[in-house]
């Protein structure tokens, strides 16, 4: 990878909707490589496909971007040396470029009619041609006709002049040196009828104009690349590098696609993942560090990734790779004080008691929440005990059952209405000196404990630090509630 001038990245999306997990790929690998070699990171906005157009989604990338921490140095609300960045305010950019290319012998005019090209189509459907492109109709053209069709205002296209032998070679970082026979190019469009640009041909003039080094994209458009290299040289610019990155599947024959569902990035914050763990994961798509770690943070990622850890194979969407890369990030990643400003709408979306120590709490649900969605229900028997079956009380793994929990809770209540101090190290000391003296086991006393303080198998915590949680009050109420329960 050249790196001898200033490194310029750019993510360069259509605002047709929310942003795809794929294109916050694409926008992740460009940021960290211009930020891995102190380069910049433009932000375009290419809106010139006005029929997929949606209103709100600019605003959609921009705040998906930022909430990702893919800070761009040059943008259309910041500005910067080579705006506009939005394609369609650049309107009078492109079609001076495309004249350039008529005058120098790379791109003429066409005038065909839908219906010829329909027609055309068609026919070449019935030969079975294998190549089916443009038949070059127009390139025949007079200059007299051609003047004739523009006075009586026949509308046209501008098309690209392909070289028909030889070959065009391009090179890319991942792939190496791929080349085409010039044959199979397709005379394309580069100005559409209603004067708009074209992706292909938009992109290039954009790309060049704004100092673009590094173009990284999905690997589908590699067999645009040599279409972009001709009009590179057409013009006698500088050719970027290219990096194209492998598809994301969700399956070996199936790639992530939006109609599947769960493809957008919203989906997986609607769903409870920490936006630091989703970069983390994405990241791993199509990338391998070199060393065993994968759980990094988006400053770790610049610091480590390397353009040779890029895979040439699809990346497989693992939901449960995912959720384990959240948890490390939430369970061990986060300070208490982090989790906390995070977990907290969580935890008062089913806990609404404000005399519980939020704290005591915090520290119990951090080690076991794998996704933020996970916690309301965790913590919601807190407000109000749940119905639940004394067969609660039956365990196998502690030996446990109705009777030995009746048992067990009789000689714990005095024990907890002595505890002066309510907190979780005088709680325990006073349980645990209670199982020692009658000679039991842990989870023997212990389990019941947590049954009737939560009426739930699975809670954050054990007994001991659901009573702090709860308060002494609270918890000698429910444990009369559950003595109660077992003695009917």
């Amino acid at each position: 990878m050249d790196t001898s001038k200033r490194v310029r990245t750019r993510f360069a999306p259509s605002p047709t909707g929310f942003m795809h997990i794929g294109n916050l790929r694409t926008a992740l690998f460009a940021y960290i490589i211009a930020k891995k070699y102190d380069g910049d990171f433009i932000l375009r906005i290419e809106d010139t496909d006005r029929e997929r157009y949606v209103d709100g989604a600019v605003d959609k990338i921009y705040e998906t971007l930022r909430a990702c921490g893919l800070k761009w140095d040059e943008g259309p609300d910041i500005g910067g040396p080579v705006g506009p960045y939005i394609q369609s305010e650049r309107m009078g950019t492109y079609k001076q470029y495309a004249e350039q290319l008529i005058e120098s012998g790379h791109a003429y005019r066409c005038f065909c009619t839908k219906e010829r090209l329909d027609e055309l189509h068609r026919q070449q459907q019935e030969q079975k041609v294998s190549n089916m492109v443009y038949d070059r109709h127009c390139l025949g053209l007079s200059e007299e006709e051609q003047q004739r069709l523009l006075d009586e205002g026949v509308p046209y296209v501008i098309r690209q002049k392909m070289p028909t032998e030889g070959t065009t070679t391009f090179k890319d970082i991942l792939y190496g040196d791929i080349t085409v026979e010039n044959a199979l190019l397709e005379d394309q469009i580069l100005i559409k009828a209603d004067g708009m640009p074209t992706y292909n041909f938009a992109n290039v003039i954009d790309d060049h104009l704004m100092g673009i080094t590094h173009v990284v994209r999905g690997n589908e458009y590699l067999s645009s690349a040599p279409k972009y290299n001709l009009l590179y040289q057409a013009f006698g610019w500088d050719v970027p590098e290219y990096i194209h990155v492998e598809h994301i599947m969700r399956d070996a024959q199936h790639k992530l696609s939006k109609r599947d569902g769960d493809a957008y990035f919203g989906d997986f914050t609607d769903k409870g993942f920490y936006i630091p763990a989703i970069i983390n994961y994405i990241a791993l798509l199509g990338w391998a560090p070199k060393g065993e770690n994968e759980i990094f943070s988006l400053e770790e990622l610049v610091r480590e990734f390397d353009i040779s850890g890029l895979s040439k194979a699809p990346a497989i969407f693992d939901i449960a790779k995912m959720t384990a890369i959240n948890a490390e990030h939430l369970q061990k990643r986060l300070t208490h004080d982090e989790f906390k400003k995070l977990a907290l709408p969580y935890i008062r979306q089913s806990c609404k008691r404000e005399d519980i120590d939020i704290d005591v709490l915090v520290d119990a649900v951090q080690p076991r929440t794998k996704l933020f969605t996970d916690i309301p229900e965790m913590v919601d028997f807190i407000d109000k005990m749940p119905e639940y079956s004394t067969e609660l009380y039956t365990s196998k793994k502690m030996k446990t059952n109705p009777q030995t929990a009746l048992e067990a809770l009789k000689l714990i209540l005095p024990v907890l209405e002595a505890v002066d101090e309510w907190n979780t190290e005088k709680i325990h000391e006073a349980v645990f000196a209670e199982i020692e003296r009658v000679g039991v086991k842990n989870g023997w006393m212990l389990y019941p404990l947590r049954i009737a303080l939560s009426g739930k198998a699975l809670t954050p915590g054990g007994g001991i630090e659901l009573a702090d949680i709860l308060g002494k009050e609270e918890t000698l109420s429910r444990i009369n509630d559950a003595i109660n329960k077992l003695s009917e």
